[in-house]
């Protein structure tokens, strides 16, 4: 599978953004998508994660209520749509697929995913 990652940008503190997430290569509605992000001198931190179908869905703590995943498989696309953002959302943010289609799991560790897209930069100024 084949990720590409964009609609990153800057906004302000409690503005908006919409990520998206555009597959290609493999049957898309066969694999669970993640969000990753890595801030400056960091590690990659699990943001949230969507099922197969799009039934199921899992967030970190910290951004539940202010961001939502969601996909098109009709489209090939998943979405990360990001309200309430705060200077700390700031870093770049990654999509990833699944190691193995089919797999049943919403994972939150990055080992579990096999295929990354390229990263968007999100900037939140305060």
């Amino acid at each position: 599978v084949q990720l590409q990652a964009s609609g990153g940008g800057l906004v302000q503190a409690g503005g908006s953004l919409r990520l998206s997430c555009a597959a290609s290569g493999r049957t898309f509605s066969n694999y669970g998508i993640g969000w990753f992000r890595q801030a400056p001198e960091k590690e990659r931190e699990f943001v949230g994660a969507i099922s197969r179908g799009g039934g199921r869905t899992d967030y970190l703590d910290s951004v539940k209520g202010r961001f939502t995943i969601s996909r098109e498989n009709a489209k090939n696309t998943a979405y990360l749509q990001m309200n309430s953002l705060k200077p700390e959302d700031t870093a770049v943010y990654y999509c990833a697929a699944d190691q193995a289609p089919r797999t049943a799991v919403l994972s939150r560790s990055s080992v579990a995913y096999g295929y990354w897209g390229q990263g968007t930069q999100v900037t939140v100024s305060s």
